[in-house]
């Protein structure tokens, strides 16, 4: 018998390549394009004009079914699944993603033309019509923010720690589980009122002052601190607190320097969502905050002005003409969202440089 007969013959293209039963990569982007032409067509045969949700909505509709179509075809059933599946949430993310963008592109519009040192450096006192500025309501808000942090993060945080590593499963760590699920829910306005009870009968009726609204927005601070940093300090591993304790290390001590250093990314990061949660309310610090149109530095003297409601007061109540009011208001709600995204930057680099080290 010849060596010919036993060596097996050898295909001209091998069967089994990597990127057999495939769609190219080219498929998505090539499918996304063709995609887009034909809903913003069949939106335009349907309304006569060419309408961006609608044709959004269409491109959409026509790049699932199509894909899915492909990759039913050439990949099978689990492969067409998994990637519908993936189109699905990659769509929800952008479509989550869509109202942020506007929103931001809207402020950055309309409110750069204004962005000038005279916004940053000037109030509104004796300002009518065109010109004034911002800076009474800056400083308003990043002290009565200020103040409102120096009050939730200690009461939070303390209060968390009793939550997690004291209160487990007695009565008043329940009682104090449900006062704060409720709390978190109740409308601003309510804490508004509040902290306006509060400071008339403490000091009088009719009292409004910067003080006032920190209060108010403590209490609707405290509640986000407490359930963020309750659940960072649960997820703490149990064998690093026991490793303490049999060094001898008390509770106390284990709590300061072991469980709280290992979970202080994540409160900086619960703190910073507290913060973004109340730095642009407006109804509670309209009741208990008051208005003013003058610079004060005060919090604890007269009424102090903020970002939220100079946005509200030069949107709602212009003079004549409307444009430099509308202006005004446009800044200032474009200032706010650089300060929410200063102080994300700032936590964030905070949480970096005290986050526990893993690596030798």
């Amino acid at each position: 018998m010849s060596t010919a007969t036993l060596t097996p013959k050898r295909s001209a293209s091998p069967s089994n390549s990597l990127t057999a039963g495939q769609l190219p990569a080219w498929t998505t982007p090539v499918v996304g394009a063709a995609s887009l032409a034909v809903g913003f067509l069949a939106a335009w045969l349907l309304t006569g004009e060419i309408g961006l949700g609608l044709g959004v909505a269409l491109s959409a509709l026509v790049f699932l079914v199509v894909m899915h179509v492909a990759s039913l075809t050439i990949e099978g059933g689990r492969r067409a699944t998994d990637r519908l599946a993936k189109h699905l949430v990659v769509g929800m993310f952008l479509l989550a993603l869509l109202p942020l963008v506007s929103v931001s592109l809207t402020a950055l519009t309309n409110g750069i033309n204004r962005l000038d040192p005279t916004f940053f450096s000037t109030s509104m006192r004796n300002i009518v019509g065109a010109g004034g500025g911002a800076a009474h309501a800056i400083w308003g808000t990043l002290i009565i923010t200020g103040v409102a942090m120096a009050i939730s993060v200690p009461i939070g945080l303390l209060t968390a720690v009793y939550l997690a590593e004291y209160g487990q499963g007695k009565p008043l760590a329940r009682s104090i589980t449900f006062f704060v699920d409720v709390m978190t829910g109740i409308p601003s306005i309510v804490a508004g009122l509040f902290a306006y009870a509060l400071f008339g009968v403490l000091f009088g009726i009719g009292t409004v002052n910067g003080m006032g609204g920190a209060v108010a927005l403590s209490v609707l601070m405290i509640p986000v601190v407490v359930r963020s940093t309750e659940e960072l300090l649960r997820i703490v591993p149990n064998e690093l607190r026991e490793a303490s304790y049999a060094l001898g290390v008390p509770k106390w001590k284990t709590i300061m320097r072991i469980v709280i250093p290992t979970a202080i990314s994540g409160i900086v990061a619960g703190v910073i969502l507290a913060l973004a949660r109340i730095i642009g309310e407006t109804a509670p610090l309209m009741i208990a905050a008051g208005f003013t149109q003058s610079l004060n530095t005060n919090p604890t003297s007269g009424a102090m002005m903020t970002l939220p409601v100079f946005v509200y007061d030069q949107y709602a109540r212009p003079g004549v003409p409307r444009e430099p009011y509308w202006d005004r208001a446009w800044a200032g709600a474009l200032t706010l969202i650089l300060i929410v995204m200063l102080l994300n930057l700032v936590g964030r680099l905070i949480a970096k440089r005290f986050a526990p080290k893993t690596g030798r």
